[in-house]
């Protein structure tokens, strides 16, 4: 496999972290280098959250370059869209987790929050691909990133990356009922 760069990000609160580390362990489970980074300052905030990961052999440094990565992981339809103005490749994917954020500059008046028209119109400007997900299912609001690595799973997006890899991750940072709930997702 060739290396590849995912760019995950989300409001604070929204569990980027557990999706980063979840996505770090499966593909080191599934037998890639990886390199990953977290940035936490605006967690508490209602600000934009984002964690790198970096896949591949060549690979020196956890940073996406702007640009540059082949694969964006929202949890965020507003973060998705600044994610895929900054970060996605022209004819990268996209993942996102369909809710909207008060982020502080929306609330703020700075910004108008895209529709998904608009959102997928942006994706498809550069000649991206995009994968929009709901589910009416979820009790806690804090599983949508599990709910994620389902679909990722499922659309095969990263060789090796399987349902059995990923829930075993879930498993070494997860336990009890909350474990249990996220295992339905799958």
């Amino acid at each position: 496999m060739k290396d590849m760069n995912i760019y995950m990000t989300g409001v604070g609160g929204q569990g980027i972290g557990q999706l980063a580390e979840v996505m770090i362990r499966t593909c080191n489970k599934a037998g890639y280098s990886v390199k990953g980074v977290d940035t936490h300052g605006l967690a508490q905030r209602g600000g934009t959250v984002v964690s790198h990961l970096r896949i591949g052999k060549k690979v020196h440094t956890p940073l996406v370059p702007p640009g540059q990565a082949d694969i964006v992981i929202a949890l965020e339809r507003l973060e998705a869209l600044r994610a895929v103005h900054t970060m996605m490749k022209d004819g990268g994917k996209v993942i996102y987790y369909d809710v909207q954020y008060q982020t502080v500059d929306n609330r703020l008046g700075d910004i108008k929050y895209p529709t998904i028209d608009e959102f997928e119109e942006a994706v498809k400007a550069k000649g991206g691909e995009v994968v929009r997900v709901f589910r009416d299912d979820i009790p806690d609001p804090r599983m949508q990133n599990t709910a994620l690595i389902s679909e990722i799973v499922k659309l095969g997006w990263i060789d090796g990356f399987s349902k059995e890899l990923a829930i075993e991750s879930l498993e070494e940072l997860m336990q009890g009922k909350g474990l249990e709930k996220n295992l339905e997702l799958f």
